[in-house]
């Protein structure tokens, strides 16, 4: 899909009213993230990586979204509590280790090698299995393929992407605005320094944009 806004970039907001310090802080934190060790073994990690590939693919020409560093980190945490899950899906770095374990298994069921070296309709393919509950390995027994998919897969997978600044400025959200705020709320307005979008690789026509930053 086309980026609608190719020339907007959500950082250079960093040192504008629109971010104040602790703002700055917990973004730099977030760029320069690593991989947490120690919570998934290496194979683990490999799979890990190619869903990530799959369901949340990289912002074209953009810098790279770590997206399994900050899944890993909101998984660093063991004694955090999740709210309420249901019966049955285990807490969230067991069900995050199971499940990659589970999806290996599958991929070497059904295709004879890992996940990370299907092709990506085969992928995919695996991944549908998985949302509707239709996997075969065995490893499924300790965990509800569909559950997983829809409380831990999905959700933890974009929730970890759209935290990244790259991902805002792919879909034009203009991130953090402390001290700032947001003025212009109604539906179709923007914000004078919020991102101006283009419409089919052209942008806008000046009084469109006019009209809807009023």
């Amino acid at each position: 899909m086309a980026d609608r806004f190719p020339d907007y970039d959500v950082l250079t907001k960093r040192d504008t009213p629109s971010w104040n310090a602790a703002t700055r802080e917990a973004i730099d934190a977030r760029l320069r993230l690593g991989e947490a060790t120690g919570l998934l073994t290496a194979a683990q990690i490999a799979t890990l990586r190619a869903l990530a590939e799959r369901i949340v693919p990289q912002p074209e020409h953009r810098a790279p979204v770590n997206t399994v560093a900050l899944l890993l980190e909101s998984l660093t945490d063991a004694t955090a509590g999740e709210g309420y899950r249901p019966a049955g899906l285990p807490p969230a770095r067991e069900a995050w280790a199971r499940g990659l374990d589970a999806i290996e298994a599958e991929a070497r069921l059904v295709h004879g090698r890992g996940f990370a070296a299907l092709d990506p309709e085969a992928a995919d393919a695996l991944l549908a299995a998985i949302e509707h509950g239709t996997v075969r390995a065995c490893e499924w027994q300790q965990l509800p393929p569909r559950l997983f998919w829809s409380w831990r897969l999905l959700p933890d997978l974009i929730a970890a992407y759209y935290a990244h600044p790259s991902a805002w400025s792919a879909m034009g959200f203009g991130g953090p605005a402390s001290p700032r705020g947001y003025v212009r709320l109604a539906a179709d307005r923007r914000d004078p320094w919020e991102a101006a979008e283009r419409d089919d690789g052209r942008l806008l026509p000046a009084a469109f944009r006019n009209r809807h930053a009023r």
